[in-house]
């Protein structure tokens, strides 16, 4: 399974919430939460062939005799989720808002489907990383599915701010992949077997590093993420309408 983006430690799963993973791909996410707490883990993508995977990888950590445990995984669009209002506890977006043309719509079910003080982790690549991405290869973001943006973080953070959230957390993640797909961009269309064997080799570096974890590697991540993190992760909460009414006043005074 893939290396976590979102910080579970931040996330503070509690017993019996209720976690949404939009855009859960192949599962990271989705299973991490309920191999962490007795919680209802649920994963939504437009991708069957994901939810597959997904499928396929809970099996190895299915604990079929606690039933405080669930994973739930459907087709679903982030922009008409097929839920309730203020039916989760947290919610998880991580790196999908890229791909999505009219995010906004995305960022309105959220709030509607996330209650009052629920936390809200979401992950978009970093702009200069991506930046040089698009500058090596347009096949890396012209593909079917692929990056239709590069996003400042903050105004990211200004637009889930303006849907009724408080940013509280901000970190950094995977400086390490970073090279891989700076190397893959630049080597894209090359038919030299040389070059190309310094993508695949790198890229077994990181299976080896996602395997062993030592304690070199992920420090020097650590030291790096702040440098060259190669996905920036915010975390909000959900304002209750209490708050609300008093932001709009305070705005609505600030403005006479």
């Amino acid at each position: 399974m893939s290396m976590q983006t979102i910080n579970f430690d931040v996330l503070n799963l509690q017993q019996n919430d209720r976690i949404l993973d939009l855009g859960c791909g192949e599962g990271r996410h989705a299973i991490s939460a309920y191999m962490l707490a007795d919680v209802e883990s649920v994963g939504i993508d437009l991708s069957q062939k994901d939810l597959t995977t997904t499928r396929e990888r809970h099996q190895e950590f299915l604990d079929p005799n606690n039933h405080d445990r669930s994973l739930v995984i459907s087709v679903a669009s982030g922009a008409a989720l097929p839920f309730e209002n203020e039916s989760f506890d947290k919610i998880i977006c991580s790196e999908v808002l890229e791909h999505i043309p009219d995010y906004h719509a995305v960022l309105t079910e959220i709030e509607r489907v996330l209650k009052p003080g629920g936390v809200f982790a979401a992950s978009v690549p970093r702009f200069f990383p991506e930046w040089v991405c698009w500058q090596l290869s347009d096949e890396y973001h012209e593909v079917e599915g692929g990056h239709v943006r590069i996003f400042n973080a903050n105004h990211l953070r200004q637009d889930i701010e303006r849907n009724g959230f408080v940013w509280f957390k901000r970190h950094w993640a995977h400086s390490l992949h970073v090279p891989y797909w700076w190397l893959k961009c630049l080597f894209w269309r090359t038919d030299d077997q040389n070059e190309a064997a310094i993508v695949t080799g790198y890229h077994k570096f990181l299976v080896w590093d996602l395997m062993k974890q030592p304690w070199i590697t992920r420090t020097l991540e650590k030291l790096l993420n702040p440098l060259l993190g190669k996905s920036v992760v915010m975390y909000f909460i959900k304002k209750s309408e209490v708050n609300r009414k008093d932001t709009n006043q305070q705005s609505a005074q600030e403005a006479a």
